[in-house]
Parts: structure tokens; sequence; C-alpha cells
């Protein structure tokens, strides 16, 4: 399978949200988009870290003959590690775990992500310090960034995304890891936010609405590829 390491960094990706698919056709909503799509984000909640209960492995699994696209596993739960063998085995590319689950969570998290070969992320919600990441930036791919209220459909981006998202960008500049690792916006990627997130530094948006609601797809991928990169 394509790894996020086999695609561009000189464009905007899009990871399109699945949670965001008719759910009872994910097969079907995968084709509709697979040309366009960079990678496919799965949000998977256990009920207690977030108040939704989403996607298992089963189901990764089931779908991962349906493309070749890279898989993303957003693990929104208490215990990643108890997750992480599971959805290695059913196909995950990427795997990114909270920085609120705690320092040895997270240490033995991202160990078993990257003794499996897969690449590791590390996720902030809005409530979490940027700086919060600094330890972990030397063993971490990706750093997510939420830019709403986690694991509730529908808000608008918070007021102090974007800064958020400037200031992660400064702080992977200033490890010198800001050509390594991969800064993804999550949340409220709409027309209007989109540009903003991107020029702040975002790498990576993670579309649902946006794009499984589009009239034109072919469009608007166009556009989210061709916008210009971060501000300087």
């Amino acid at each position: 399978m394509a790894s996020w390491n086999d695609l561009p960094r000189e464009r905007l990706l899009a990871d399109v949200s699945l949670w965001s698919a008719d759910l009872s056709r994910l097969g079907d909503s995968i084709e509709a988009v697979d040309w366009f799509a960079d990678s496919y984000h799965f949000d998977v909640a256990d009920a207690h870290f977030t108040p939704t209960l989403l996607f298992f492995p089963d189901l990764l699994a089931a779908l991962r003959p349906a493309t070749a696209r890279p898989f993303h596993v957003h693990l929104m739960a208490e215990k990643p590690t108890a997750l992480i063998p599971a959805f290695v085995e059913a196909g995950a590319d990427v795997i990114t775990i909270h920085a609120e689950n705690g320092d040895t969570e997270i240490h033995g998290a991202l160990e078993m992500i990257s003794a499996a070969g897969k690449q590791a992320g590390l996720a902030l919600s809005l409530e979490t310090p940027v700086d919060a990441s600094s330890p972990w930036l030397r063993d971490i791919d990706v750093l997510l960034l939420l830019g709403t209220r986690l694991g509730v459909k529908g808000q608008g981006l918070d007021a102090a995304a974007v800064g958020r998202m400037r200031q992660a960008s400064a702080l992977l500049q200033s490890y010198g890891r800001r050509d390594a690792v991969r800064l993804v916006a999550d949340g409220a990627i709409r027309t209007e936010t989109v540009p903003l997130l991107h020029a702040a530094g975002a790498d990576v948006i993670v579309p649902g609405s946006l794009v499984f609601g589009s009239p034109a797809i072919a469009s608007l991928f166009e556009w989210l590829h061709g916008l210009p990169g971060e501000a300087v």
C-alpha cells in the first residue's frame, strides 16, 4: 500500500474523512472520490475519550481492498496501545494518538506504531497547548491539530485554530522538523477555512462533508490541490 512518504510535499493533501461518507455504502463512497483523494481518515472513538463510538478494525480490513490510498487511523481512545495491533493488522498506514493520553501511553503507542513500520502521529485537542507536543517531535511523522471540539460534527472553526496552526509550524521549524512532519488540520474544513489553515502551515486537511457534499468533486480537488502554501 502507499505511504504518506510517497505523496508530494509541494501541495496541500486531502485526507478524506469517511465519517462524513454514506456509512451504508462506504465502498461506493471511496470509489466516487478515489481518483482525487490523497488518503482516507478513520476517526476511531471509544465512547470514553470522546462522547462518540466510531469505526473498528474489521471495517478497516473490509475496506482495505477497495483502494491503494493510505489509511490514516485517528485513535480517539483512552488506551491506544490496546487498539494499535488490530489496526496495524487491518491495514492502517498512519496511526495518530492523542497527547492527552499521557506520557506513558504516548511513549508505548509511538514505539508500537514505529516498530510495525507505520507512520506515527500525535494529535492535540483544542485545550491542549501546542508546545505539549515538544517532547515527541523527534518521534513522530504527523502532528494533527483539532480546530473544533473533539468528536462532535458540524462545528465552526475555533477562533484560536489558525494561530495554533501557525504556532505548530514555527515549533516544528525550531526543532528542524518542519520538512519531516506533516502538519494536519482536522475539524471545520470548509471552503472559507481551508485557505487560512493552509497559509498558517497545514500540509494536510481532513475534509468530510466538503467532499461528500460537493456537486463538483473534480473542481473541488483541483482547487484544493492548487492552493498556495504556507505564508512566510
